[in-house]
């Protein structure tokens, strides 16, 4: 029997000390009480906890959580009510104050976030409303971070989800959306159109002026070519003169040696008087035959003109 009581005592024991060691998982952290009041923390690890005295009162997560809330109705400057909804990524950084700072963290956030949003909204109109998402969350995520640090909670980040406008604002924002669309549509039509025109018109004249260098670069080239082809016409001219002249040099070069030869032989031959008397009156012959309507005959040819009809006479005889 007493065996049993000690063993039982040691079952007990080893029960209590096992349901008093604890280990606190990665990225949680304990909050333990030493008979109702706080104590502290416990991190990442195993602990060990006085039995009946200290008692785990709440285990916090501190990974980053989102919270995301349903819509919430807000009225703009201009008085159109709409429906936002939001998601807040926030973070704990302090166990002990989300512990103690505030009944229902979760519900407090939400809150909160509904009359912030409220009054930002309240001070803007439909369409910057619409068109400042990122102010908008830069503004409710400053202002909660602000209002929920002395709770231990870190706001990291605040996004709207969704914003609905009532159904016959979308219908207003949908007919004005289609009609700038197609105001658009003409309008880059047109610019098409105008932007086609000035490319064929740019593509007319530079054709033209390509056109016309052409016709430039032709009769430049013509205009060369009948320069060159005068150039040498002329220049073939001028040799044909040349080697005309020197021809006509050549030849009278020629005669005078051919002269200047036949007197060299006959002064040679050592002519009397009758021969030269009578080269004479062939010269004269020659001079005579000419296009001349006045002959001087010099005294010495007439002379000889009277011996030679002596000498035709003696002939006869």
């Amino acid at each position: 029997m007493a065996a049993i009581v000690i063993f039982v005592i040691i079952l007990l024991v080893f029960f209590i000390i096992i349901s008093n060691f604890k280990i606190v998982p990665q990225a949680q952290v304990f909050v333990v009480e030493r008979l109702g009041a706080f104590n502290r923390e416990l991190h990442t690890g195993p602990h060990m906890l006085f039995p009946f005295i200290d008692r785990v009162a709440k285990k916090v997560s501190i990974k980053e959580q989102v919270a995301d809330f349903q819509p919430q109705p807000v009225i703009t400057k201009d008085n159109v009510t709409m429906q936002i909804d939001t998601v807040v990524f926030f973070q704990i950084t302090n166990a002990k104050l989300y512990t103690y700072g505030v009944e229902r963290p979760i519900a407090a956030i939400e809150n909160l976030t509904a009359t912030t949003l409220r009054n930002i909204i309240g001070e803007l109109e439909l369409d910057a409303t619409l068109t400042s998402r990122d102010t908008i969350n830069t503004k409710i995520t400053v202002i909660l971070d602000e209002a929920t640090d002395r709770w231990g909670i870190k706001v990291n980040r605040v996004e709207l989800k969704n914003i609905l406008p009532p159904r016959e604002i979308q219908d207003a924002m949908e007919k004005q959306m289609k009609a700038e669309r197609e105001r658009r549509e003409k309008i880059l039509q047109a610019e098409g159109d105008k932007k086609s025109q000035i490319l064929v018109a740019e593509g007319e004249k530079e054709s033209k002026i390509l056109k016309a260098e052409a016709d430039k670069q032709a009769e430049i080239l013509r205009a060369e070519a009948e320069k060159e082809a005068m150039i040498l016409r002329a220049a073939a001219v001028r040799e044909q003169k040349i080697l005309e002249a020197q021809g006509e040099a050549e030849a009278i070069d020629a005669v005078q040696t051919a002269l200047a030869e036949s007197l060299k032989k006959l002064n040679a031959a050592n002519p009397n008087e009758q021969v030269i008397a009578l080269k004479s009156l062939e010269a004269f012959s020659k001079a005579a035959d000419g296009k001349a309507t006045k002959i001087i005959i010099p005294s010495e040819i007439q002379g000889l003109a009277g011996l030679a009809a002596s000498l035709k006479e003696l002939t006869k005889e």
